[in-house]
């Protein structure tokens, strides 16, 4: 299945590549999919949970995003004609500030002939488990449920979209699904205005990053998605926009990643970054210094709510029967309760760049260091401490190198931050501690039987996180124990361009898919070891397993090519941004 992302920083929904918007949460991502599409169609009918426009015997399907933003047409074709569908969710600047309503927005209009088309709209609540009390206006359609009400607003016949009637469409139609409020532009003025201030506003943001010469559509499609996983309001990224798309067929491994977690938000906000997106960094660094504040020193979790919830329990929906019949579907995640000890070094490192980085609007001093010393008292206290790890593993606790790592660069990116702000004792104390743990990196993790570096202290076990130690500054990539890992990795990880996370069963067994994120590692790796040509192939390679849409899921199916796990990914798009950025030919060598 073709997914396309549509969103405002506020809501984001998925239409597949039918036209059908198969997923919608609202208030927000982590809020109840009204449309749910993606995950079954609840108790009653086939068609629940979906909004879609049905061509009558439909023969072809063209599909893009309007070039540079996220707004996604889809042209069906058939015997009666050809209708066009646009999709997207009203973003722009007005009256001084961001204007992103909890709003889709859609139109269809005939391209050719007199296309016959059916319009489905079929929300739900709770999961799918309540159909909504439904009431008609002249223009309008309501959808009440027991904690939510939803508003259409649309110039097409109300009978014939609320009775599903197979009509000649010959005039274009407009739909606005949002709040349940009173709009008083007719829909066709409303749906033109918001599509040409949200195609200039997308247009615009595209034209400011700083692109690399090569790949320069992957990346911009791959910020866009970035972009789209932000929560504005509160400054949180989520790790992907579903919950409970498998990771492989019927594994199991389906969880809920509506949800910020510390790790991927860091290497997001550091991806748009270097492409100049600044704005989603401050953002974050925002909520980041809530979760500090919030915390008294004492233990953070690696994953909280996009309002900083900290108790985000694991329930089941068992109104649906999972994506493509793969139950089951989870909702909250119960990584919540875990102890992860790379979640200090990844908040300090996602805050650095706002003690260097002019260009941002931030104030950050020596009280916002003040406040991030107690996370690497929190490091240095336990970074040889037995943990849940990267991989977040339920039933078993070691001192993985991973966690180690994180804790390291929380005391050097401290020793830094210190002597940037010319506090000379801060940074012998801190430069002392991230020089006695890399100590312990180097000795522990390394072993001598698999010659390479290994997942946990004094384990034989090979893991593709401690990829992460050249990408953080630990060790040279150059070193020939690096080296000598990479290698190592590759030849009993890498399946083509693809990856296993690791090679040891977890708690639901061996890992059966390419995670994405961990051969994006690869590639970082082999450049800055100067294999840039290797790295360049597996790159390539990577590039041909995104959608063609050019969105990307967490995990690849290396036999086959299919995408699974969750969607979009904001570590597979990281891991396109910074592939390129670090493979492009520079723009000075080639214009």
């Amino acid at each position: 299945m073709t997914l396309g992302l549509i969103g405002n920083c506020a809501v984001a929904g998925l239409v597949d590549e039918a036209g059908r918007m198969v997923w919608l949460c609202l208030p927000r991502f982590d809020g109840d999919p009204v449309f749910h599409g993606l995950l079954g169609h609840g108790p009653d009918n086939a068609h629940d949970g979906a909004f879609s426009v049905e061509l009558e015997d439909l023969a072809s399907v063209d599909q893009r995003y309007e070039p540079n933003t996220a707004i996604l047409t889809t042209v069906l074709h058939g015997p009666s004609g050809s209708v066009e569908i646009t999709d997207f969710a009203p973003r722009f600047e007005a009256r001084g500030r961001m204007f992103r309503p909890q709003m889709t927005a859609r139109r269809i209009r005939p391209l050719s002939g007199w296309p016959r088309v059916t319009v489905r709209l079929r929300p739900r609540f709770d999961w799918a488990a309540r159909a909504p009390q439904v009431s008609r206006g002249s223009n309008h359609v309501r959808f009440a449920g027991p904690d939510l009400t939803i508003r259409l607003t649309t110039d097409a016949p109300i009978d014939l979209v609320m009775d599903e009637r197979t009509f000649n469409l010959d005039r274009p139609y407009h739909f606005m699904l949002g709040p349940d409020e009173t709009v008083s532009e007719a829909p066709s003025e409303l749906f033109d205005a918001f599509h040409r201030d949200t195609l200039h506003y997308w247009r615009n943001w595209s034209r400011r990053l700083a692109v690399p010469f090569e790949w320069q559509d992957a990346v911009i499609r791959a910020a866009i998605g970035l972009k789209l996983c932000s929560y504005e309001a509160t400054g949180a990224i989520v790790a992907a926009v579903t919950t409970s798309i498998p990771e492989a067929p019927n594994s199991e491994r389906n969880w809920d990643y509506r949800y910020c977690w510390v790790r991927d938000a860091f290497f997001t906000v550091r991806a748009l970054n270097s492409l100049a997106a600044t704005r989603t960094m401050e953002r974050y660094f925002q909520w980041l210094m809530n979760v500090v504040a919030d915390a008294k020193g004492s233990h953070i979790q690696p994953l909280l709510g996009l309002g900083l919830e900290k108790t985000l329990t694991e329930t089941f929906a068992d109104s649906l029967q999972g994506y493509r019949g793969m139950g089951p579907v989870r909702v909250g995640n119960q990584a919540h309760e875990h102890y992860q000890h790379d979640t200090y070094g990844n908040i300090i490192l996602a805050a650095a760049p706002a003690f260097f980085d002019k260009r941002l609007l931030m104030d950050a001093d020596e009280q916002a260091f003040r406040m991030l010393e107690p996370l690497g008292e929190q490091a240095w206290a336990l970074h040889d401490q037995p943990d849940a790890g990267i991989w977040e593993l339920r039933t078993r606790a070691r001192i993985h190198t991973s966690s180690s790592l994180m804790c390291w660069a929380a005391c050097d990116r401290l020793a830094k931050i210190a002597r940037h702000l010319r506090l000379s004792d801060s940074e012998t104390v801190w430069g002392s501690r991230a020089a006695k743990i890399r100590g312990k990196i180097l000795e522990h993790a390394w072993s001598e039987k698999r010659g390479a570096f290994v997942e946990s202290f004094g384990g034989e076990t090979l893991d593709a996180s401690v990829l992460l130690m050249a990408e953080v500054g630990l060790i040279d990539p150059r070193d020939p124990r690096f080296v000598a890992t990479v290698d190592a990795l590759s030849s009993t990880l890498g399946r083509g361009p693809f990856m296993l996370r690791y090679e040891e069963a977890d708690d639901f067994g061996e890992p059966e898919v390419g995670f994405n994120v961990c051969a994006f590692w690869r590639v970082d790796a082999l450049a800055r070891a100067g294999r840039r040509e290797e790295a360049r192939e597996h790159f390539e390679g990577l590039l041909s397993a995104r959608n063609p849409l050019g969105l990307m899921s967490e995990d690849t199916d290396f036999r086959t090519g299919e995408a699974w796990g969750n969607f979009p990914q904001t570590y597979s798009l990281v891991g396109i941004i910074n592939g390129a950025m670090r493979l492009s030919e520079p723009w000075e060598d080639t214009v």
